[in-house]
């Protein structure tokens, strides 16, 4: 079935553990392209097949169901059983053969609870593993590089699997000073500079053999690549000019998540909206105000139809690509879990795998990375 109806370009997040009567008839009238869940909609094993199964049964098109599980603290799946080491961890270690059993351990179980898309891998260098910038632990390379040896391993093994992957975030935001969550940092970064670094990494996986399913734009403003100080979620500049035309991807493109500080801190919701169709994006994520989805979806009534014609045609051929679940036994995650376990071991060695990170088994009402 064709993709035409202005919902499909929303990416929402669900309120709970089940689709309550209240929510299951808002997915009838909205018919989203997609969800993405997060640790609030996670409870057993068997409770999270059942949900994702609902999406799907009440969607006229089959949804986009994503998550983030990259590793370490950004994996919703440990709040079911083991946490997979980090880029970081996994970088440290240097061994190409365990980040490829990351990625297909990953997707094995993604699989199992019906997930077809996996928000990752994440693409930013790290510049400063200690920057206060939402990424610690999470860059597999402080040069660009290392980023592209060790991120494009991970990508080709998840892929493998069926899951369909994620570059995140575009242009790269490692080097700013703020948390995208909270505020929205602008770059004066010269453009030799990120064409050296952040961008060489991004052209990489934007065409080739290596290629993302997906790219995520991210909540930062850099001066050299759009002088009117827009984000690059918000941008044409940077997400059609530069992404689209200059680097010549072609999948889809989706903004990170437009409940961040650095976004609504700055635009009305309508305008967000707007913006985010108009730069490029063919979905729009809305992860927490999930009762504002309606209004986005009378904002996406109004916009330009070779605005929504551009997106409806990204979304299907993604669509397309997308597979299918496979079987959901106990006894099949409990195996996928062990395989997680041995990976730690293998990364960490015994006493590190006993340590998990400081955020292990809470369930908070932001989760956005």
């Amino acid at each position: 079935m064709r993709c035409s109806s202005p919902g499909q370009l929303l990416l929402l997040g669900v309120p709970g553990i089940e689709v309550d009567d209240s929510y299951a008839d808002f997915i009838r009238r909205v018919q989203p392209g997609g969800y993405i869940l997060f640790g609030r909609n996670i409870e057993t094993p068997e409770q999270l097949r059942r949900l994702t199964d609902r999406l799907r049964e009440l969607s006229d098109i089959e949804p986009i169901i994503t998550i983030d599980q990259e590793g370490g603290r950004v994996s919703r799946l440990k709040l079911l059983g083991n946490e997979p080491p980090n880029a970081r961890q996994l970088r440290d270690k240097g061994d190409l053969e365990l980040i490829a059993c990351h990625g297909e351990l990953t997707g094995q179980l993604l699989r199992i609870f019906g997930f077809n898309l996996d928000l990752c891998p994440v693409l930013d260098i790290a510049f400063d593993d200690e920057a206060d910038n939402s990424l610690r632990g999470r860059c597999y390379g402080t040069t660009a590089n290392q980023v592209i040896t060790m991120a494009g391993v991970f990508n080709k093994a998840l892929q493998s699997t069926g899951v369909l992957s994620c570059g995140k975030h575009f242009p790269g935001y490692s080097s700013a000073s703020s948390d995208p969550h909270h505020e929205l940092s602008a770059l004066p970064r010269p453009r030799a500079e990120l064409e050296a670094h952040e961008l060489k990494v991004f052209r990489h996986f934007a065409t080739g053999e290596n290629t993302v399913d997906s790219m995520m734009t991210g909540h930062i403003a850099f001066a050299e690549l759009d002088a009117s100080g827009l984000p690059a979620s918000l941008s044409p500049v940077i997400t059609t000019k530069l992404l689209r035309e200059e680097m010549g991807f072609q999948g889809l493109v989706m903004t990170d998540d437009l409940d961040m500080g650095a976004i609504i801190n700055h635009h009305g919701f309508d305008e967000m909206i707007r913006l985010g169709l108009a730069a490029g994006n063919d979905l729009l994520m809305i992860c927490h105000r999930t009762e504002l989805a309606e209004q986005a979806f009378r904002v996406l009534e109004k916009s330009p139809s070779d605005q929504l014609e551009r997106a409806y045609a990204n979304l299907a051929a993604f669509k397309a690509k997308m597979a299918p679940p496979t079987t959901f036994t106990l006894e099949n995650f409990q195996s996928l879990d062990q395989g997680v376990w041995d990976l730690r071991v293998n990364v960490l060695g015994a006493e590190g795998a006993a340590k998990r990170s400081p955020e292990d088994g809470k369930r908070s009402p932001v989760e956005t990375y």
